[in-house]
This record gives C-alpha cells, sequence and structure tokens, in this order.
C-alpha cells in the first residue's frame, strides 16, 4: 500500500492544545466493524458496552520530565535534550538539539529555576541515527532530578508559549494508572480514563489488567516512504507479566473478548501473539512490529484510541484493525474520520476518542 493513501485534511482548530475537556467528559465516535455504522457518544458512557468476562487491557507506562536544557560549558550555545532510554545509572541515550553541536567529548551544564546546577553531561557516542550518548554527573542519579529540572515532552503540535504554561500538563499528560518509569510519551487513549469509569467497568465482571510498553518519539514520525513496506518501524521495550498473559489466554479459550486501550497495548498482544502462534506468555523485549492493512488480528477484539496524525504509523494500525486481514479498512476509518472533522471532533493527544468494535 501507498504512504499516501493515507493522508487527509485536517482544520487547524480541531488539534487539540490544550486538556480539556475533563477525562471522561471527551466524545467517544463508536465504529461497528461490521456494517460500518457510526455512534456519536460520550467517553463516561464507555462501561455500557462490556459485559460480563471481558477482558480491559492498560498500558501502564508512565511519562517521565524527560525534556532538559542545557548549554554548552565552553560556548554558552544552549541545547535542547530529550532522554530516550537508561542504558545505565546516569548513563542515557538521548535526542539532543542542535546536534551538529555536540560532538563526542561536549560537556553540558544543566539549568534548575534559571540558575546554573552543578550537573553536568558529557557527549560520549553517536549512533547511526544521530542520537547522542550522554554520561551525567554532579548526581549520583539523574532520573532522580527530573521531577526538578525535566519538563513535560509534550508532541510537536502542542505548543506552549513558556514552561509556566505546562503546570497542568504535569498531571494531565498521564493517565490515572500509570506506574512504570519509561514513556516520552502518553498512551493517550488512556487519558479519558478516571477512576470511578474503571470501578464501573470492573462492576460489570471485567476483569482490567495492564502491559507496560515504553513510548519513544518514534510515535509522532510520520511514514516518509513511498510505501509502507518500505518504512522502518521504530523499536520501543515493553513487558508482559503472568497476570496478563494468563487472563487474556483464558478469554481467548472460552470467547470472552478481549479490549485494547491504545495501539501500544495492541502493538505488545500481537507481538507476542505473532511469536508463539496465538498465545501470550510471560515476555520482555522489544518490538518493532509494523501493523497495517492486510493484517489478521489474533488477540483483540476491540480498540479504545484517539484520532491520529495523517500518514502515522498509528492510522495504518487502526485501518488494519477496522477490516482485519483485508485491505478495505482504510477508506473506513478515514470515512469515520471525515465525520469527526464535520462533527468538530478533537484530534491528537488531548483529543477525543474513538472506539472500533
Amino acid at each position: 500500500m501507498r504512504t499516501a493513501d493515507f493522508n487527509f485534511d485536517l482544520p487547524p482548530g480541531l488539534i487539540a492544545q490544550h486538556p480539556a475537556p475533563q477525562r471522561d467528559e471527551s466524545r467517544l465516535l463508536v465504529l461497528h466493524r461490521t456494517n460500518e455504522n457510526i455512534e456519536h457518544r460520550h467517553f463516561r458512557d464507555l462501561p455500557g458496552v462490556f459485559r460480563a468476562g471481558d477482558v480491559l487491557v492498560l498500558n501502564n507506562s508512565r511519562v517521565i520530565p524527560a525534556r532538559l536544557r542545557g548549554a554548552n560549558a565552553r560556548t554558552g550555545g544552549k541545547f535542547e535534550i530529550l532522554l530516550l532510554e537508561e542504558k545505565a545509572t546516569n548513563d542515557w541515550w538521548v535526542m539532543l538539539r542542535p546536534g551538529k553541536s555536540a560532538r563526542v567529548g561536549t560537556q553540558i551544564v544543566f539549568h534548575g529555576n534559571r540558575q546554573i546546577t552543578r550537573i553536568r553531561a558529557t557527549v560520549v557516542e553517536v549512533n547511526d541515527e544521530g542520537h547522542r550518548r550522554l554520561q551525567f554527573s554532579g548526581t549520583p542519579d539523574i532520573s532522580h532530578e527530573l521531577d526538578r529540572l525535566g519538563e513535560v515532552p509534550l508532541p510537536p503540535y502542542i505548543t506552549r508559549a513558556n514552561p509556566d504554561e505546562m503546570g497542568e500538563d504535569k498531571e494531565r499528560y498521564q493517565t490515572i494508572y500509570a506506574r512504570t518509569d519509561g514513556s516520552v510519551a502518553a498512551p493517550t487513549a488512556g487519558l479519558h480514563f478516571t477512576g470511578k469509569l474503571l470501578d464501573e467497568i470492573r462492576a460489570r465482571g471485567v476483569t482490567i489488567c495492564s502491559v507496560t510498553l515504553h513510548i519513544g518519539p518514534g510515535t509522532f514520525a510520520p511514514v516518509k516512504t513511498e510505501t509502507l513496506a518500505a518504512h522502518k518501524m521504530h523499536e520501543e521495550r515493553f513487558e508482559l507479566g503472568e497476570e496478563t498473559a494468563h487472563a487474556v489466554n483464558e478469554a481467548k479459550s472460552t470467547g470472552r473478548r478481549v479490549f485494547a486501550v491504545g495501539t501500544t497495548t495492541v502493538r505488545v498482544l500481537e507481538s507476542i501473539a505473532a511469536k508463539n502462534n496465538g498465545k501470550l506468555n510471560v515476555y520482555k523485549g522489544r518490538t518493532h512490529i509494523f501493523i497495517y492493512p492486510p493484517f489478521q488480528f489474533q488477540i483483540v477484539d476491540a480498540l479504545l484510541t484517539n484520532f491520529h496524525l495523517p500518514c502515522s504509523t498509528l492510522l495504518m494500525l487502526v485501518s488494519a484493525f477496522a477490516t482485519p486481514g483485508k485491505t478495505h479498512g482504510r477508506e473506513m476509518v478515514l470515512s469515520a474520520y471525515a465525520e469527526a472533522i464535520r462533527k468538530r471532533y478533537r484530534f491528537f493527544s488531548y483529543g477525543d476518542a474513538m472506539f472500533i468494535l
């Protein structure tokens, strides 16, 4: 399939910039795969779609304040740094701008509350993707300093005039069930949930369990190759435990439904199933699975997601899910997106939700 097939025009006013409305007040577009019918509802109505015995799987990765600001210790030139992955204590792979000014050996000083701190980092390696490996000093563990020095790594399409405007983002750009530090972007489908809503779902006899997939910046990257098959998918770390594997396997063996919250959760479940003949097992590793039409899903029966960027891998996954094993899901999803645009739904991370059943 061609990448251009997944393009669409979105009026700028529909790109959600602020964390409103409240979590469960978001709008919810429900797309029924069997007949392509669309319902317009609110997220607070979600418990009504569940039946006793269903399994709901969440991604419990927690967003870290991964964006740091520093300066070249020799020239004073400013750097913006996005932490990507911790190799060891005080040893991180990062994205750094401007990269040309950060050769191996460059020393960076960091600021907190507009004052220079004792914390420094040295560029020790550059990889083929242009990412820098930094070794930090002046602190026992830089990860313990992030709440003081770091900023919420909002997606590039969300703009803030100054850091003081980001106070609300620290809480809102995080799911209420986030547990394990490691993401540089939120699993945004989960941003709509409240504790009350999850309690209502449990009360219907639904099993709620979790996976962990740490989301990297590649989730925002558009596909730039002419064809989907030529695209190299970004790699992300994930983990699935015994409780979730058991709950999902039991559900599938007895004909009960498995609901995935977010494309990241889908990638974990389907990655393991592909390696294990359609079954889940305890697993910790990495995935670069790229799901696009046609794809035959083995685990997920229903998907809760947000409205995604044009030509993104997320939109391609959603299109594959709309018609499993077939190629016309793109048309179905883009038609639903056109309806959402007409109804003034809010798009992207702080936007409204879509439920595909």
